[in-house]
């Protein structure tokens, strides 16, 4: 008879073992569910989305575009400063309107967003004009506290320019803001360009102060501001942007004038405080000892979209330069953050001997005669949109 295997010993599982092997892997699943939401929030973190914002603070913000008729150099400067930004920078040439290049193209035509405190440069002008305001002139923010214009400009302060809004009324505002372009295509035969926006009445958000301040309810566009920086830096011609979309067009193109603003003597009360918002205020970041340029912020957010803007100048040297830079996102997207990629522009085209004296560039083509084109905005007084209290467009 065969040997017998030996018999098992039955074992009996302890008390509670199949309750911790429950947990076990209830907290596995629970771990792993929470590495996931833990690698989900470091992907949004990293795209710059997530939270309260809505549009992600870093892309390829180069994705649709077609460089055909830009100025190579000047698009180059432009994509490497703006980096893994989400945004758009557009260059152009104040001197006759003509767009060198445009970054993120979708975006620098799209309907414009806010323009948060670059808006306090037309109302400058604006209160100027009016002769409610010099350079000098103190305003009274709170109690004793007084700001002249040049460092309300600098520190983008926004008690100042709402109370500038107040004196002068929703009616001079709407008017100056649609003499210097506001509300209106900037471009010549832009494919896709939009309008933008200018409210028909004060905010209800705030009236006119916020208005004046941060931009309420206005929509603006990079050509827009790209347009206005324009007139500024050319003593008062605001022309009509124009983007050659080939050599040809580059070689034939002929500067067309939009209208001539009667600003150049008020223009001097203004840049000492977009001079200074480079080199001690809000736009510090941009700063560049061997490249002065004038600029003004602009950082607010519009429904759940973080907004960074800079528009400038170059000061000096004979090849001037107008640089916009918005930026859209989370936090990181903001006015100084904006002021730092123009900066870096400049920094870039500096390297490249752009702004030298003897830079000669077979793609810009010797400006043509300039051809008149009015196309004033009606007066809210009745004058027959030429003039508006001290401000006029020029024949």
């Amino acid at each position: 008879m065969g040997a017998q295997a030996p018999a098992r010993k039955k074992t009996t599982a302890k008390p509670g073992a199949k309750k911790v092997a429950h947990v076990s892997a209830a907290r596995s699943a629970s771990t792993t569910k929470s590495v996931s939401a833990a690698r989900k929030r470091k992907m949004r973190k990293a795209a710059g989305t997530g939270g309260f914002w809505t549009e992600p603070t870093f892309a390829d913000s180069t994705v649709g575009d077609s460089v055909d008729g830009e100025d190579l150099d000047v698009r180059r400067a432009a994509v490497e400063s703006l980096g893994k930004f989400n945004g758009s920078v557009v260059v152009a040439n104040p001197e006759s309107g003509r767009i060198l290049t445009m970054v993120n193209q979708k975006l620098a035509l799209g309907s414009g967003f806010q323009p948060c405190s670059t808006i306090k440069i037309p109302v400058a002008l604006a209160a100027l004009s009016e002769g409610i305001i010099d350079r000098n002139t103190p305003v009274r923010l709170y109690g004793k506290t007084t700001l002249d214009l040049t460092h309300a400009i600098a520190r983008s302060n926004n008690p100042y320019f709402a109370n500038l809004g107040i004196k002068l009324g929703y009616e001079r505002v709407a008017y100056y803001a649609h003499l210097f372009g506001l509300g209106e295509k900037a471009g010549l035969d832009i494919a896709g360009e939009q309008p933008g926006r200018f409210p028909k009445a004060p905010p209800k958000n705030g009236g006119v102060g916020m208005l004046t301040s941060f931009g309420e309810e206005i929509s603006l566009t990079p050509l827009q501001l790209t347009a206005f920086m324009s007139a500024i830096a050319n003593q008062g011609t605001l022309y009509y942007l124009q983007y050659p979309r080939s050599h040809a067009e580059v070689e034939s193109f002929t500067p067309r004038v939009k209208r001539r603003l009667d600003i150049q003597r008020l223009i001097p009360e203004v840049r000492p405080g977009m001079m200074g918002a480079v080199e001690f205020g809000t736009a510090r970041r941009g700063f560049q000892a061997d490249v002065p340029f004038a600029g003004k912020t602009g950082t607010c957010s519009e429904a759940r979209t973080h907004l960074g803007w800079f528009g400038s100048f170059n000061d000096s040297g004979p090849n001037k330069l107008v640089v916009v830079v918005l930026l859209t996102g989370g936090k990181p997207s903001i006015g100084p953050q904006a002021a730092g990629i123009a900066g870096d522009v400049y920094k870039r085209l500096a390297a490249n001997k752009y702004f030298a004296d003897n830079r000669t560039v077979s793609t810009l083509a010797e400006p043509g005669p300039l051809t008149p084109v009015m196309n004033l905005p009606p007066s809210p007084s009745g004058r027959g949109g030429t003039t508006f209290g001290g401000l006029r467009a020029l024949p």
